[in-house]
């Protein structure tokens, strides 16, 4: 459809999780329930707003930065699988251009992620030593969309495990830093031994979060921390396990204790209140497209489908400060052939994909 052309949505629009209205219009990229004069375009079905990937890596590949042409690759397989809003948790490549794209998903960045060290993935992080966080997180939050992305902790070669990567009084700085320039904070962490000090430290999100016990997950819930479990991701814990068998036994037998429990981690987390986000991890080793499995991910560790669902639109959008399907907000909507609160995998099977009120995919 041409850029001047309306778009008619009819049949079931989710609105909310139990806010059901039968018919939106898309005029000139926004939505409206009030019908326009002008003839429509129709599409039927079941609407949902632009699904969300909380935990997302685009200009990114497993050995680093990507070009442009790549990075437009990794967009357009998220859009086409439902993902209309991105937060973008640490890149090293410039994705800014996509802003000017109307025909991609819109990008909320963390700036590149912050690590210590020669602890973490090559080419991936600003690699630093904890003299240097604060500064470091000014000047990503200076950069990021409002978020800023640590790496918590990371295999330590010598103790041959995982262990925290920052000290209490320097993570309290930079947390503090970050919240003067009105950005939030999240951090990678897979075992337990860094979250009680992060969270105290006031941290807004914790990725993964494997390593939650019975002993922080009431602090989690106390702080209204959130967590983006990436579950599509933690699947791949026992290939590494393997891979470190040999040169990193004790690291190897931790990540598959932290696979093993996976479900009954993010359940226990969720059933005390914890708030939990939809997250592929995609753009590292993982592929872009993977927020369906996500969402039927988090029904499988208990997690109610309608909960699952909002956790990738309606709670998603709300959390990261961008509108649902509202009178004029940007129309980016999603469409089904079936009611995806019944079964999420039918997020699987997208009909159509709006992006600015235009017919995508």
């Amino acid at each position: 459809m041409s850029d001047h052309e309306v778009l008619h949505v009819k049949g079931r629009v989710l609105v909310g999780p139990e806010d059901l209205r039968d018919e939106l219009w898309c005029v000139d990229g926004r939505i409206t329930f009030d019908r326009p004069a002008a003839e429509a375009v129709t599409v039927e079905g079941w609407a949902l707003p632009g699904l969300v990937d909380a935990h997302c890596h685009v200009g990114l590949d497993r050995h680093g930065p990507v070009d442009e042409a790549t990075s437009e690759k990794q967009a357009l397989a998220d859009r086409d699988a439902g993902t209309l809003l991105i937060r973008d948790a640490g890149s090293p490549s410039d994705t800014r251009w996509i802003d000017g794209r109307e025909d991609l998903p819109k990008v909320i960045r963390a700036g590149r992620h912050i690590a210590r060290t020669r602890r973490y993935i090559r080419n991936y992080a600003h690699e630093i030593e904890p003299v240097d966080l604060v500064a470091y997180v000014g000047r990503e939050a200076r950069r990021g969309d409002g978020w800023v992305k640590l790496v918590g902790d990371w295999i330590d070669r010598e103790a041959g495990d995982l262990t925290a990567c920052w000290p209490r009084p320097e993570v309290e700085a930079a947390i503090a830093e970050a919240h003067r320039l009105g950005a939030r904070v999240t951090a990678h962490c897979f075992a337990e031994d860094s979250l009680r000090d992060l969270v105290e430290a006031g941290i807004d999100c914790i990725e993964h979060a494997t390593g939650l016990t019975e002993e922080t997950i009431p602090l989690f819930a106390e702080r209204g921390v959130a967590i983006v479990p990436t579950l599509v991701n933690i699947a791949t814990f026992p290939h590494l396990a393997d891979g470190g068998q040999e040169k990193f036994p004790r690291w190897s037998a931790h990540m598959r204790r932290l696979h093993e429990r996976r479900y009954d981690t993010v359940g226990a987390a969720f059933d005390a209140g914890v708030p939990v986000f939809v997250g592929t991890d995609a753009g590292g080793s993982l592929a872009h497209g993977l927020v369906a499995e996500e969402v039927e991910e988090l029904t499988k560790a208990g997690i109610p489908p309608i909960e699952a669902l909002a956790a990738t639109t309606w709670g998603a959008r709300a959390w990261l400060g961008r509108p649902s399907l509202e009178e004029g907000a940007p129309a980016d909507l999603v469409v089904y052939g079936e009611d995806p609160r019944v079964d999420v995998r039918v997020l699987a099977a997208p009909r159509r994909v709006v992006v600015n009120g235009r017919v995508l995919a």
